[in-house]
């Protein structure tokens, strides 16, 4: 049932109107999957988070996303790989430290859908400097699932809403 509304918000979004306006760009922000404790400093996802991460791809499956972008953690890029190859796109690795990374993919990819794979703490804080506001505090360490979906015009100026997959 989560899937059939989450799927029914996002088709309304690719369809409305004021959403179809080109200078409009949507950035789908997600945190990585349930992580393992294979690895301290770099986990893998575990089994939980591979099923989440395939959940999203099918949630994501009628969306037309134009790029995928994920931290340089094995547990970002995992999350974000089943989307990637059912979209026959590859997993670009950002630099979330960079003072410009947000405003070179909103010029990269201006009109478009894009999705982030973040952590607990820079995937609200992305929304916020979407946002230009702190609307978001830092996730909860067992807190997964949750999509933001944040529409701008520019840096600053934009509107969210917030899904559970």
């Amino acid at each position: 049932m989560k899937k059939i509304l989450v799927l029914c918000f996002l088709l309304g979004l690719a369809i409305s109107p004021a959403f179809a306006q080109t200078d409009l760009t949507t950035f789908i922000l997600v945190r990585h999957a349930e992580k393992s404790n294979d690895d301290p400093r770099d986990p893998s996802l575990s089994a939980e988070g591979e099923a989440r991460a395939q959940k999203l791809a099918e949630v994501l499956a009628e969306q037309d996303i134009a790029a995928i972008y994920s931290t340089p953690f094995k547990r970002t890029r995992t999350t974000a790989e089943p989307l990637a190859q059912a979209k026959g796109l590859t997993v670009n690795v950002y630099d979330f430290r960079s003072q410009t990374y947000l405003q070179d993919m909103l010029k990269k990819h201006k009109g478009s859908t894009i999705l982030i794979s973040g952590h607990s703490n820079t995937t609200p804080m992305v929304a916020n400097i979407l946002l230009g506001s702190e609307k978001f505090k830092q996730l909860d360490e067992k807190e997964y699932g949750m999509i933001f979906i944040v529409t701008v015009s520019e840096i600053g100026k934009g509107t969210v809403t917030v899904l559970k997959y």
